[in-house]
């Protein structure tokens, strides 16, 4: 099996944090969040209105960005890596690690005109291990290589003592059963998404809860690195700075601008995160595999935000795309300093 550029990228940043390789994740797990929304708009006809695309379409993008070879990670639904991972074995040659989604807490239950995003989340799973791993109820020691062997687990906090309490033995229960399979996981941290009693900053709140769920963590439970949300550098710095041993990475969030992607990626790692993990961003692009490119060159230390967004702009000029934005637009900022 063709060695994969993630466990290659983990060994090195653990032997030498200084080093500048950096873990890019494209997350195509929305189906498990938005539904029917989750495949986005297609860009695919120049000059064409824009029109949903279906999941098929949703799929082909996972297959084409896998054979691209850029990202290090695919992360989907569970019934996506059924079919992709397990019956037509597209990660068996690729440098590329299929992942899963492990759990769908109900913050991001999107449905339209649903109110689950509003109310404190709660813990749930819909995704069995084993299936993910093998495809079957119960897998023989040796199958558990066929599948996914690496998932997603996400955490929201909301300043609640008895809701964060359920998280966390949920999360406790999981873990205990994913290394019991040797199912590792990396773990995201959303910010407070309906908090019982106001956050203050909730930069340090969450860095504070990251550390003290973690030090509770040994062994082979622990996560392979961490997904936070990106609270600007003063938080980000803190949060890589207090252990050596713990990776963190960032999610990109809501799609803006090409330069809030760019910037993002580009600023976290300056301050110290070790990975990413775009979705939106990634699947609102016009172009995901020029936009994959150049996220892997701002990963690599290869190029600044403002030429990145001028390069990608110029990439869609030579392949007949209209930008979704002038490139006047598109080098400026969305995001509120500090944020």
């Amino acid at each position: 099996m063709t060695q994969k550029t993630l466990d290659a990228r983990l060994t090195r940043i653990l032997a030498s944090p200084s080093v500048d390789d950096f873990i890019l994740a494209d997350a195509k797990d929305a189906d498990m969040a938005h539904g029917i929304a989750a495949p986005g708009m297609s860009h695919a006809d120049p000059g064409a209105t824009t029109r949903q695309r279906s999941l098929q379409e949703y799929r082909d993008l996972i297959r084409e960005n896998t054979r691209q070879g850029l990202v290090d990670i695919m992360l989907m639904s569970a019934s996506t890596n059924d079919l992709l991972t397990l019956d037509e074995g597209i990660f068996s040659d690729s440098t590329v690690t299929p992942a899963i989604r492990a759990n769908d807490t109900t913050d991001i239950w999107m449905a339209r005109g649903g109110a689950y995003a509003g109310q404190p989340s709660l813990p749930f799973r819909s995704a069995s291990l084993e299936r993910a791993m093998c495809g079957k109820p119960e897998c023989e020691p040796h199958e558990r290589a066929k599948g996914a062997s690496l998932g997603l687990y996400s955490i929201t906090f909301n300043n609640d003592a008895a809701a964060d309490q359920l998280v966390l033995s949920a999360y406790a229960h999981f873990r205990e059963e994913a290394a019991s399979r040797g199912f590792r996981h990396f773990l995201e941290f959303f910010d407070p998404n309906a908090p019982i009693s106001p956050v203050a900053d909730v930069g340090k709140f969450m860095n504070d809860m990251i550390v003290r769920t973690l030090a509770g963590v040994a062994g082979d439970a622990r996560p392979l690195f961490l997904k936070v949300a990106y609270n600007g550098p003063s938080a980000m710095e803190e949060l890589t700075s207090y252990d050596s041993d713990m990776i963190v990475g960032i999610m990109g969030g809501s799609a803006g601008t090409t330069f809030d992607a760019f910037h993002q990626l580009w600023e976290a790692r300056k301050c110290g995160a070790r990975a990413a993990l775009y979705g939106r961003m990634i699947n609102n692009a016009e172009d995901q595999q020029s936009f994959i490119r150049h996220l892997r060159a701002l990963a690599d230390g290869q190029t600044t935000p403002d030429e990145a967004v001028r390069s990608y702009h110029a990439d869609l000029e030579r392949m007949g795309l209209r930008p979704l934005r002038s490139l006047e637009n598109d080098l400026s900022s969305t995001i509120p300093a500090g944020s």
